[in-house]
């Protein structure tokens, strides 16, 4: 079965295009004017083994807030409509993710459930020209359509870069262990529920 997912989401602030294909190889093309941002979705793909092509064109004489928002808020519809009813997937997944002096742990929960804990205090605001922020947007934007319920945590680190590298890389390996498929579950749903 394919899960594979084409979205457009287009508003007065910006206009955004998310290929994804969750079995992918990690192949990846960025076309957002956010090029921090890239750097970050280019890890998540290569660690998720999930290929993505995101081209945005957003109101960045403002700033990158609605840009990065909206990047994650589309992103996170292509997930919902690549998983499908998620019949056989493992549902869950966690990853500890070190970068010299940096650890990040991201736990997922492919729940049908919308909710963020984020614990990252960075040790500085701006990253280049990315204010650290819009990292905290991006990943509301992706659970609350994704509906997933993610735990962010920055376990320690003093290089700004290396805390969002770890974050980012943890978060593409959780998504790919909690994409993956169950062999024991290939017809089921994973919930007591029937459905998430």
């Amino acid at each position: 079965m394919s899960r594979k997912a084409r979205v457009e989401r287009n508003t007065l602030e910006t206009r955004i295009q998310v290929s994804l294909d969750l079995d992918g190889t990690g192949k990846a093309r960025f076309e957002t004017g956010v090029p921090f941002l890239e750097h970050m979705l280019d890890q998540v793909a290569r660690h998720g083994l999930i290929d993505l092509d995101i081209v945005a064109d957003g109101d960045l004489h403002i700033d990158a807030h609605h840009t990065v928002e909206d990047i994650g808020i589309t992103l996170g519809q292509a997930f919902a409509q690549a998983l499908g009813d998620k019949k056989g997937i493992r549902r869950y997944g966690h990853a500890y993710v070190p970068l010299d002096e940096a650890l990040s742990r991201v736990v997922l929960d492919l729940s049908g459930r919308p909710g963020l804990e984020y614990h990252v205090e960075f040790s500085r605001g701006m990253i280049g020209s990315f204010d650290v922020d819009l990292a905290h947007e991006f990943f509301q934007g992706f659970v609350n359509h994704a509906l997933a319920t993610l735990h962010v945590d920055n376990l320690r680190g003093s290089n700004a870069h290396h805390q969002a590298e770890t974050v980012f890389k943890a978060f593409g390996r959780a998504l790919r262990m909690a994409l993956e498929p169950d062999p024991r579950m290939s017809e089921v749903v994973p919930s007591t529920k029937g459905s998430l």
